[in-house]
């Protein structure tokens, strides 16, 4: 098989260590033969690698027999949950064996009086939330892929989503985890406290760390209340610098917004066919915002927001009054995707994320690098934080097109980290980014990196190929 491109040496099992393999995991709950493994080789990055084999363990001590014996044989391990990823995180570049946790997917325990649950890391992010939602809680790390998306896969990453506008990032809401190190040595950090001080925060290490450090086995959840009372509202611009000015104000809020979403002109003009009620004609950008609150305080709460998001270039202000309202009003974005995915063959979806006082700016290039490069850019996001989702569209069958894109994603690199801002606001870095991390972490830090990586990980068996260790890219003048 060669060299794969973590730079470790990727050979086929021996039948010894197939044989060992086999009794760790009965047939089952194992494959080892190419077409079984073969739905295992791509992630949502579409991206492919196909591994040796393919197990699903059931407990952790299944899992720390198995990181045993791979340290023994010297085989690479890729954890994987639902594969959702689009970086190509739970991509197997190097082969080995993928370790599928979709079969570790119970709700251990449920505490509501503590706001807290405990889940297994193939629990679906969408029964997180169905099951918290029965006691009036939320846990609000909510991507788009929730329904689909597990909990190990959401921390591995640090995945987000919408909520993150009022709530933050996934972080604030783990608060403990139970992981085995590549070492295979069961780790178990945190506790079941909202406050603790006690050790080093090996919670937040292992959150984002993409599987290179452990594979997260269980997860110990903060929630937080969930508003009772709910309302939208769409708001219509001349531009994309008119509706990032009204995100700035909207952030001034004390009681800001629970979701903020920007479609800019690009965006707009894919699915403004299809919207009811029409957009005005001349708008070049659209912003949905969910205002979530106590009943009592949602009106005037809505009217401060209506006041926000009024000012220079507003077209057209619409606010729900029921729950179909509401849906129809976010009709925009959920057409977004498919519309994408029938306009062009290829696409390059970046989550960069500048500080939101950058957002005039960042748009600004984008519009330059679209009219430079002839390439269709459309950019969506989840505003409030900065974070913009970047689609770069071209022709996934012409070498030509596909060259101009992965030029502009790193053009688009190099301008947003010159605008103070980061490569992935919550897609992680995975295969796509991997070569673009030295730009933004220099090199003594991501030595200190390395050594975490080699404490946790000494024979570097965990998702080889990922993060560190891949040659950098060259950046643009």
């Amino acid at each position: 098989m060669g060299a794969g491109l973590s730079g470790m040496r990727t050979v086929p099992l021996s039948a010894e260590s197939r044989n060992e393999l086999s009794a760790l995991f009965p047939p089952e709950r194992r494959h080892l033969d190419p077409s079984g493994c073969w739905p295992y080789a791509s992630d949502n990055s579409r991206r492919e690698a196909p591994p040796d084999a393919v197990v699903f363990p059931t407990a952790l001590k299944e899992i720390v027999a198995l990181v045993r014996w791979a340290n023994k044989h010297r085989v690479p391990l890729t954890p994987r949950g639902l594969g959702s990823n689009t970086t190509g995180a739970s991509v197997p570049v190097a082969g080995g064996v993928v370790v599928s946790l979709e079969r570790l997917a119970r709700i251990v325990s449920f505490h509501p009086a503590d706001r807290l649950l405990v889940a297994e890391a193939g629990v679906p992010n969408r029964r997180i939330q169905d099951v918290a939602r029965g006691a009036g809680l939320l846990w609000p790390p909510d991507p788009t892929s929730a329904a689909y998306a597990t909990v190990g896969g959401n921390l591995a990453t640090h995945a987000s989503g919408p909520h993150a506008a009022r709530y933050g990032a996934s972080r604030r809401y783990v608060l403990g985890l139970t992981a085995v190190s590549g070492a295979g040595t069961v780790v178990r950090t945190g506790a079941r406290t909202e406050k603790n001080s006690v050790g080093y925060d090996l919670t937040d290490l292992l959150v984002g760390s993409e599987g290179t450090l452990a594979i997260i086995v269980e997860a110990t959840l903060a929630l937080v209340p969930r508003p009772a009372g709910r309302t939208s509202l769409r708001a219509c611009y001349k531009g994309v610098r008119e509706a990032v000015a009204a995100v700035l104000r909207l952030r001034a809020l004390t009681h800001g917004p629970a979701v903020c979403e920007l479609l800019d002109g690009a965006a707009l003009g894919l699915v403004a066919p299809d919207l009811a009620p029409p957009v005005p004609a001349g708008a070049g950008a659209l912003l949905l915002v969910d205002v979530e609150e106590d009943p009592r305080l949602l009106e005037a709460v809505t009217r401060l927001h209506e006041e926000a998001l009024g000012g220079e270039g507003l077209l057209d202000l619409r606010r729900a009054h029921d729950e179909p309202e509401r849906e129809t009003l976010w009709a925009a974005r959920r057409a977004l995707s498919p519309a994408l995915r029938r306009l062009a063959s290829g696409k390059v979806n970046e989550d960069v994320a500048v500080p939101a006082s950058r957002l005039p700016e960042l748009i600004g290039h984008l519009e330059d690098l679209a009219a430079r490069t002839g390439l269709r850019i459309v950019s969506f996001g989840h505003v409030a934080n900065g974070n913009l989702h970047v689609n770069i569209l071209h022709d996934a069958d012409d070498a030509d097109d596909r060259g101009r894109a992965a030029e502009a994603a790193s053009v688009l690199f190099a301008r947003v980290l010159d605008l103070g801002g980061t490569l992935s606001g919550e897609h992680g870095v995975g295969l796509a980014k991997a070569p673009y991390l030295p730009w933004q972490i220099d090199a003594e830090t991501r030595g200190v990196m390395a050594s975490v990586k080699a404490v946790f990980d000494p024979a570097g068996i965990l998702n080889p190929g990922k993060v560190l260790g891949v040659p950098a890219a060259p950046r643009p003048a």
